[in-house]
């Protein structure tokens, strides 16, 4: 993914979301792993209730939301291959996502 994201980053918002609850340093562990790793997107923590409101139940699960807020693909742990990535940044950027902060 990192090599493909790229291509899409003026079109496509992409964060990293850290949901550890308890860990106080998780921006900092996020961060090195980040540069340790060479991730070209940004990396963001949010508050633990996000789990339940998105249904996440499994580590690493990916979600990608359209312009709209709408979920347009979920998946979980070692889901997600480059060819379903570039058809996923693909779309959302032909959606009219916009890169927010």
């Amino acid at each position: 993914m990192k090599e493909i994201y790229p291509a899409y980053a003026e079109d496509v918002a992409f964060y990293a979301v850290g949901l550890h609850p308890g860990l106080k340093e998780e921006m900092t562990v996020l961060k090195a792993y980040k540069e340790q790793q060479g991730y070209p997107w940004a990396i963001a923590t949010g508050p633990t209730e996000m789990m339940a409101e998105l249904g996440v139940t499994i580590q690493s699960t990916k979600i990608a939301f359209d312009s709209n807020g709408t979920i347009t693909y979920r998946e979980g742990m070692g889901a997600g291959d480059d060819e379903t990535w570039r058809r996923v940044f693909s779309e959302l950027a032909a959606s009219g996502s916009e890169r927010q902060p």
